[in-house]
């Protein structure tokens, strides 16, 4: 017998909020295996669609928020990323590249994807990028914010589920054609995103057979500019001890000479601090040693495609055969500017420049100038592409009216590959004058002209003013597979406590490999005579190609100059052996860094109770296993084995008590962890020999095979108050004990370099030295009034509110890699507040959304611990207005127009906490996108 408290809940349901609410409260029935047909009336357009995501919250076990398409094809954003940002407790960030990239649930960004239930992954990598699968193929989007036992164990933050569509959720045939038109103002290009949906299911003497058909195709050109202030460094002042010039860089002997950077909290910036030199105590000014500028320019494409066949045989079986291919595709331009902001050793030209003025009351440089500062250009080609493929084969077999049993065996292949080509130019440079905050964070520079030549050297396209210099030619790439077979069976038991008993069991075998090839060649000479070499050894053209130049960088937003010229990487990449036989060497073979290959396991099992008629929910327990053999070689050819892995036995339990027939309150305690990825156990170290003039120390990189995963101790508290037709109310508490996170370690080493100079080298490696503790409240609203005059009725209201607490520990690491001291900070990519608000408009054949959503300032993590002082990166506020407005042209036909990043911000962040002005770093400008589009269905 079912549950009366659900029965109640259905009638309420079917009573009080509207029909499409009818279909959740079916769903709801049919999930104790009910046999009763309800009439399912479809309500579309934005309030259906909310309605339905509504409903999936207050009858799911589990605390989730959903996303449903408003129709097939039609996602209400550029991406699915861009959706989920006004989900309650849902932040978003990494606005580059024409698209939002990196989603966080309640703050945290360690989020696991599943395409219907199925772990999916790209590459050599644990997960899938939510922004590489077509909005037009999904049909649902469930955000979980607790997890079953029955559920992938991963993702701290939570889990995210994509449903793609099937044949047997069509009556019958459908045909669904749709196309958008999407303008970028950056990039200043008309892109297009066109999908195709056919779909049809037939009785037949074998039973039901369904096809369905989806495949997309997604086009992004996009331009997104920056402009950087660079690290700040002591320098001596205008008195320095007599051994040192005025003005003069402090760092530059040994790695850590007079002081230590990978400070949390940086060097004291009062003003007449000191530092100890050669005994004695010497005050220093704080400035930058650089600044820089990028401007990415890129075409990007994604096609996609899903295929599902589903029979049913007989009323008790259903077979089911899917593929899914996810393509990736991207050419990018990336031209740089670089200049140091300090003389070098022995360029007694700053005894001619002004006196740096700092900030007041701080020994912090503001503005100063520099006498023949050394400067590149570099052009840098780029070429990814990323073929994944996914095929799963499984059966649901109905054995018996209690018992149902679920199996898939699953298939999936990754392959990505990369190709990377730069050259720089070089020059020492007459002078320049630099304000490293010139306006709200963004720098402003200008170069000198010498007036003792005929050559403008202000003049950042002016080709006379360069020379080439060295070319960087890498590429590699990466390769996943794994064979995952899964069986879940559920048996209702009807009566007593426990109603129904779910168990399961997973098995998967995984690979992940990485292989690479790093060269590099110098050849200088004046840029002419480069453009004759290269065409003289076949490039094509007359070799001039290789030269790019940028117009209108950042927007006329920046003091800085409008233009300026660098290699064209691209030109480099289709003339590869051109370049090659110019510098003088070949194209080496790619190398295997890692070769690596898990087994896992998993084993749960779950019961759903009732406690009369108001209380429900589910215990269960999961244990997980996984093991690694593990194979690491360096470009040197050097060898190493290692093993891991780990166990885990990880609980939950879920409440859900109907206080009333409107109100509904749940409690959750659920254990998650996080598996380090693959290239984090990497065995051996990979160098770097100093790439800027005047550094005088290396970097190295590396990995670490004994870290474990990181677990999380999960806890949740919510109130879901249903109170009107098509309104809600909803909040939670929460709660997030986190032990284990991988954090980058650091140390430093001496060695001799490919240069054969033997100097010091500050090698990076990640540890599992961090804990944190994450905590909040979150608030979502959802109302459309009732009884509106005239013109006002179908006005609606989304709104949500999260307020986060967090705290992580870091350490600063000693020079022999011990930790030096422990610090408290802020969890990274956590802003402790942040909002959004929708407002809706749907009326007869047209609706409308306007989009706003806001979150404070927030931790990015930290820098280069071998230079940053201070460590940490902080980014400013973000917020951003989009716009959604869809006419029903025929019954058949939609047409729709959409905006995003109407506001058009720049995108800033800065060094260590509260430094927003006084170590502003980067400063960042992306597209605003305007798209035209039609779908026609039938």
């Amino acid at each position: 017998m079912f549950k009366r408290n659900l029965i109640n809940s259905a009638v309420v349901a079917s009573l009080a909020l509207s029909a499409q609410q009818v279909i959740a409260a079916e769903d709801a029935v049919n999930d104790n295996n009910e046999a009763d047909q309800i009439e399912i009336i479809e309500v579309t357009g934005i309030r259906g669609s909310l309605n339905k995501a509504m409903n999936m919250k207050r009858f799911n076990t589990q605390i989730v928020d959903s996303i449903v398409a408003e129709d097939i094809g039609k996602f209400p954003d550029n991406n699915v990323v861009e959706a989920l940002q006004r989900v309650t407790g849902v932040q978003v960030t990494g606005r580059g590249g024409g698209e939002v990239s990196t989603v966080s649930i309640r703050g945290l960004n360690d989020v696991h994807t599943t395409v219907n239930g199925r772990d999916v992954f790209t590459g050599a990598g644990r997960a899938v990028a939510l922004q590489d699968i077509p909005a037009s193929l999904l049909s649902t989007v469930t955000v979980y914010k607790t997890r079953s036992a029955s559920q992938v164990e991963r993702g701290i933050a939570g889990s995210i589920n994509i449903e793609t569509h099937r044949p047997f959720n069509f009556d019958g045939s459908k045909v669904v054609l749709a196309g958008r038109g999407i303008y970028a103002d950056q990039s200043e290009e008309l892109d297009p995103n066109i999908s195709m949906l056919a779909s049809n299911r037939w009785d037949t003497d074998l039973g039901e057979v369904g096809a369905l058909f989806n495949v997309s195709y997604v086009q992004t050109n996009y331009r997104d500019d920056d402009l950087v202030a660079g690290a700040a460094f002591p320098f001596f002042t205008a008195n320095p001890p007599s051994d040192h010039q005025p003005y003069k860089i402090m760092n530059f002997g040994s790695a850590l000479s007079y002081w230590q950077p990978g400070l949390t909290n940086g060097l004291p910036s009062a003003a007449g601090s000191t530092l100890s030199v050669d005994g004695d105590d010497i005050e220093y000014l704080l400035a930058r040693d650089a600044v820089f500028g990028r401007v990415y320019e890129a075409k990007r494409e994604r096609p996609a495609f899903n295929v599902s066949l589903q029979w049913a045989p007989r009323d008790d079986l259903e077979l089911l055969a899917e593929a899914f291919y996810t393509g990736y595709r991207n050419e990018q331009q990336t031209t740089m500017w670089f200049t140091n902001t300090f003389e070098e050793d022995g360029n007694h030209g700053n005894l001619q420049i002004d006196t740096p003025l700092v900030f007041e009351g701080t020994n912090v440089v503001k503005e100063r100038q520099v006498y023949a500062p050394n400067g590149f250009q570099s052009g840098d080609g780029s070429t990814g592409k990323t073929d994944s493929y996914l095929f799963a084969f499984g059966a649901n077999w109905s054995a018996t009216d209690d018992l149902t049993v679920k199996s898939e065996i699953l298939y999936q292949q990754s392959d990505f590959e990369t190709e990377f080509f730069a050259m720089r130019f070089d020059r020492k440079a007459y002078g320049l004058d630099v304000d490293f905050n010139d306006n709200n964070g963004m720098p402003g520079i200008s170069f000198w002209d010498d007036p003792a030549t005929s050559i403008d050297e202000s003049d950042m396209s002016e080709a006379a003013n360069w020379n080439s210099g060295t070319v960087y030619d890498n590429g590699g790439g990466n390769d996943g597979d794994a064979l995952t077979f899964t069986v879940d069976a559920d048996w209702v038991l009807r009566n007593g406590f426990i109603d129904t008993v779910k168990f399961g069991a997973k098995y998967e075998k995984r690979g992940a490999e990485s292989y690479t090839r790093e060269q590099s060649a110098t050849s200088v000479m004046p840029l002419a005579d480069m453009a004759q070499a290269l065409a003289d050894a076949g490039a094509s053209g007359d070799g001039s190609g290789f030269i790019y130049q940028v117009n209108d960088y950042m927007d006329g937003r920046a003091d800085v100059f409008d233009n300026y010229i660098t290699a064209n990487g691209l030109y480099l990449i289709n003339n590869a052996d051109a370049v090659r036989q110019v510098y003088g060497y070949e194209r080496d073979a790619t190398q295997t860094t890692f070769d690596i290959e898990e087994t896992s396991y998993a084993l749960y099992a779950t019961a759903q109770y009732a406690l009369g008629e108001s209380i429900s929910g589910e215990i269960g327990v999961r244990y997980v296993d996984y093991s690694q053999d593990m194979q690491f070689w360096d470009l040197a050819g050097n060898y190493d084995t290692a093993s891991g892995g780990a166990s885990e036995v990880l609980p939950s339990f879920v409440m859900s008590w109907n206080v009333t027939d409107d109100l509904v309150a749940r409690a959750a305690y659920t254990e998650t962890l996080r598996m380090p990825e693959f290239g984090q156990l990497n065995a051996l170290q990979f160098w770097q020999d100093p790439l800027t003039d005047g550094v005088s120390y290396g970097t190295g990189t590396g990995g670490n095979p004994d870290l474990q995963p990181t677990h999380s101790k999960n806890y949740d508290l919510s109130l879901e108050w249903y109170f009107a037709e098509g309104s809600s109310l909803y909040g939670a508490l929460f709660k997030r004990d986190i032990d284990g996170l991988v954090i980058g370690g650091s140390k430093v080493v001496r060695r001799v370099g490919d240069d054969e100079v033997e100097r010091d080298y500050i090698l990076g490696a990640p540890v599992n030295a961090s804990d944190g503790e994450l905590s909040g409240i979150e608030v979502g609203f959802l109302y459309f009034p009732t009884n509106l005059p005239g013109a006002l009725d179908g006005l609606g209201l989304q709104a949500s509110y999260t307020e986060l607490d967090s705290k992580q520990t870091t350490s600063d690491f000693n020079e022999d890699g011990s930790v030096a001291a422990v610090v408290k900070s802020k969890m990274s990519g956590v802003s402790d507040s942040s909002y959004s608000v929708v407002g809706i408009y749907e009326k007869e054949q047209f609706d409308v959304r306007l989009s706003y959503v806001w979150r404070e300032e927030f931790f990015q993590g930290n820098e280069a611990s071998f230079f940053a002082n201070p460590l940490q990166f902080w980014s400013r506020p973000e917020q951003s207005l989009d716009f959604q407005f869809s006419f029903d042209a025929t019954e058949n036909l939609v047409l729709t127009f959409d905006a995003t990043n109407i506001l058009d911000d720049v995108y800033r962040n800065y060094y260590g906490e509260g430094n927003d002005n006084l170590f502003n770093f980067g400063n960042a400008i992306y597209s605003r996108t305007f798209a035209l589009g039609a779908r026609y269905s039938f």
